[in-house]
């Protein structure tokens, strides 16, 4: 009820009108059914933003330090990510890939629609980098169709490594056909198949956000770093 709420009343037309985003291939998302919506990831904003733009409700798989940490504040924070669809993983590596794997296969066996960046973290320096397979893995395990997001311009609304206020700036979102990997079902997974799957994704979002491509994987943040 409270993720409609913001949606319809209160933050959707508020957003809506300040960023008013140019949209495209938005009739790409299927109508019912598991979709992954396999994004870049440009700024915080962006999973606030892409909500706003489809009609189906998202989750998203949110870094566990988002909701961490006491004091009115933080336990608002922590409420309010909850119940706009956030779903708190662990990025730690390890076990922790597997139950982040685990949440993101709960949202799909229910037939609904997963927000995921497979680079991991927001980018620092503009470049769309190397994609994780873990996507892949959901989307042979659960059969979901893998539709490819860019976000652009959100970073010039608000900057990952910016001092956190946000600017009007309008933005642009735009939606791939869905993937066809048909030819990977029934077949024993390796990791070459699954960095196949990976790249074919990523070069759709590639070719939809006009960055520049880094093949490396995105390093962490200043500040998780200095922790």
């Amino acid at each position: 009820m409270f993720y409609w709420f913001m949606k319809t009343i209160v933050a959707g037309p508020l957003l809506r009108t300040l960023f008013r985003p140019r949209l495209e291939g938005v009739e790409n998302i299927p109508g019912t059914g598991p979709v992954i919506l396999a994004s870049n990831h440009l700024s915080f904003i962006d999973s606030v933003i892409l909500p706003l733009v489809i009609k189906r409700r998202i989750y998203f798989l949110a870094a566990s330090t988002y909701f961490e940490g006491r004091g009115l504040g933080k336990w608002f924070v922590a409420w309010f990510l909850r119940a706009t669809g956030m779903i708190p993983i662990d990025r730690s590596g390890g076990k922790a890939s597997e139950a982040s794997l685990k949440a993101g296969m709960s949202v799909l066996t229910k037939g609904d629609v997963l927000g995921i960046y497979p680079e991991g973290s927001r980018t620092r320096d503009g470049k769309l980098h190397r994609f994780r397979t873990g996507v892949a893995r959901m989307a042979l395990e659960s059969g979901a169709a893998v539709v490819p997001v860019a976000m652009i311009d959100t970073d010039k609304v608000m900057p990952s490594e910016g001092d956190g206020r946000v600017r009007i700036q309008r933005i642009g979102i735009s939606f791939g056909p869905p993937l066809d990997f048909n030819e990977f079902y029934g077949k024993d997974r390796d990791h070459a198949m699954l960095r196949t799957m990976t790249d074919r994704i990523m070069d759709a979002v590639l070719a939809m956000s006009g960055q520049e491509y880094s093949d490396e994987y995105t390093p962490p943040s200043r500040k998780r770093t200095k922790e």
